[in-house]
C-alpha cells in the first residue's frame, strides 16, 4: 500500500509529462482514472509502461452528457491532472473555476510546455523547444556541433512531470490545514529553468561559461566524461574531487607530470587526448575490473537493454518484469508504505462501466450514457 493510498486522481489523457505524473501517482498508491477519447476505444498496448497502473474510461467530451458524467467523477476526486493547451479545459466546461466550484478541495494540476500565459502559450511545441528557451539545450553538447537532444528527459519528465508531481503533492499537504484545493500551473519552461538554478549560481560566481563543452560538468573536463574502449564500448568517469582524481591516476597507472595540475583548463584538451588513447588500450570489461566499485567515480556506459542486468540494479530490484515487460520499478522507496505497480496499461475505455459503477453511478445512468453515445 503506497503512501497515496486513498487518494483519487482523474487524469485527462495526453502525452509525455501528464501521463508520467499520473504513473508516479499510481505507483505511490493513488487510484488513477484516465479519461480517454471515445473515438479511440479499444486502442492501446499492455506494454505501454507510461500508462501502467490506472483504469481507462472512454468519453465523448463533445457530448453534454459526457461532460456532466466527467464532472461527477471530478466531484469525488482529490486531484485532476491535464495537459491540454491553455483554454481547452475551459472550452470543454471542465476548467478549474467550474471544477473547484463543485469540489473546493480539488487540486487541479495543469501541465503545459510554455505555461498558461505568455506570448508563446498558445503555440505548439515539444521538449526540445521548451528546453531551448529555458537555456538548457544550448548548454549541452560538443562545441563544434549543434546541441543534441538529451532524449526528452529534461523538459517532459524532469522539468515537467516531476514539477507537476511536486506541486500536486505540496497542494495536497497544504489542503490538510486549509481544506481548500488550488490550481498547480506547471510549465516545462519554468521547470527546466528551475533545474538550471545551480548553473546560474556558478555563472554569477565566475565558475561557469556559456560556451558548450568547456566546463567541469558539460564534458569539457577530461576527468568528467565518457571514453571509448578497445571493444568500441564506453565507460564514464567523474573524478571531480582531488582524492578521487588521485585514485583515477593511480588506477590508470598515469605518471605523466602534466596530470598533476587537475584544474589547468588550457591543458584539458591535451589531457583528454591522452586519456582517450589510454582507455582504448583495454576493453570495457577490463576497465570495470580495475575501477568499478572504487572511489574513482566510475561506471560502464550501458544500453537500455543492458541496464536491467547490471549486478547493482539486479541486487536492488531497480527493474522488474510485469507480464513479460521489463520496466523500472516504482521510485522512490518508502520504509513503511512502499508503492507498487498496480497493473499493466489499460486499453482505451476498458473500464468505463466498471469505474462508473464503483464511483456511484446507477445501472440506469450508465445505460443512459451508453444510449446517448457519451460513452
Amino acid at each position: 500500500m503506497g503512501p497515496l493510498t486513498g487518494i483519487r486522481v482523474i487524469e485527462m489523457a495526453g502525452i509525455g509529462p501528464g501521463p508520467f505524473c499520473a504513473m508516479m501517482l499510481s505507483d505511490m498508491g493513488a487510484e488513477v482514472i484516465r479519461i480517454d477519447r471515445l473515438n479511440q476505444k479499444g486502442s492501446g498496448h499492455r506494454a505501454n509502461v507510461l500508462n501502467r497502473g490506472r483504469k481507462s474510461v472512454a468519453l465523448d467530451l463533445k457530448s453534454p452528457q459526457a461532460v456532466d458524467a466527467c464532472l461527477r467523477l471530478i466531484d469525488q476526486a482529490d486531484v485532476l491532472v491535464e495537459g491540454f493547451r491553455p483554454g481547452v479545459m475551459e472550452r470543454l466546461g471542465l476548467g478549474p473555476e467550474a471544477c473547484l466550484q463543485r469540489n473546493p478541495g480539488l487540486v487541479f494540476g495543469r501541465m503545459t510546455g510554455w505555461g498558461q500565459d505568455g506570448p508563446l502559450s498558445q503555440a505548439a511545441g515539444h521538449d526540445i523547444n521548451y528546453i531551448s528557451v529555458a537555456g538548457a539545450l544550448g548548454a549541452m553538447g560538443y562545441a563544434d556541433r549543434p546541441p543534441a537532444p538529451p532524449l526528452n528527459l529534461i523538459g517532459d519528465f524532469g522539468g515537467g512531470a516531476m514539477y507537476l508531481l511536486a506541486g500536486v503533492l505540496a497542494a495536497l499537504v497544504e489542503r490538510v490545514s486549509s481544506a481548500k484545493g488550488q490550481v498547480v500551473d506547471a510549465a516545462m519552461t519554468d521547470g527546466t529553468a528551475s533545474l538550471l538554478s545551480p548553473f546560474y549560481g556558478l555563472m554569477s560566481m565566475g565558475m561557469w561559461t556559456t560556451d558548450r563543452y568547456s566546463n567541469r560538468l558539460d564534458g569539457g573536463a577530461y576527468y568528467y566524461g565518457s571514453y571509448e574502449c578497445s571493444d568500441d564500448r564506453h565507460i564514464s568517469i567523474g573524478s571531480l574531487e582531488p582524492q578521487f582524481y588521485a585514485l583515477l591516476l593511480e588506477k590508470c597507472e598515469i605518471s605523466d607530470e602534466s596530470f598533476k595540475d587537475q584544474l589547468d583548463q588550457n591543458a584539458w584538451p591535451i589531457k583528454r587526448e591522452k586519456l582517450e588513447a589510454l582507455f582504448k588500450t583495454k576493453t570495457q570489461r577490463q576497465w570495470c575490473d580495475i575501477m568499478e566499485g572504487t572511489d574513482v567515480c566510475f561506471a560502464p556506459v550501458l544500453s537500455l537493454a543492458e541496464a536491467p542486468d547490471h549486478p547493482h540494479n539486479k541486487a536492488r530490484g531497480t527493474f522488474v518484469d510485469v507480464e513479460g515487460v521489463t520496466q523500472p520499478a516504482p521510485a522512490p522507496r518508502f520504509s513503511r508504505t512502499q508503492g507498487e505497480i498496480q497493473s499493466t496499461a489499460a486499453l482505451t475505455g476498458e473500464h468505463t462501466e466498471e469505474v462508473f459503477k464503483s464511483w456511484g453511478f446507477s445501472d440506469a445512468e450508465i445505460a443512459g450514457l451508453s444510449q446517448s453515445g457519451a460513452i
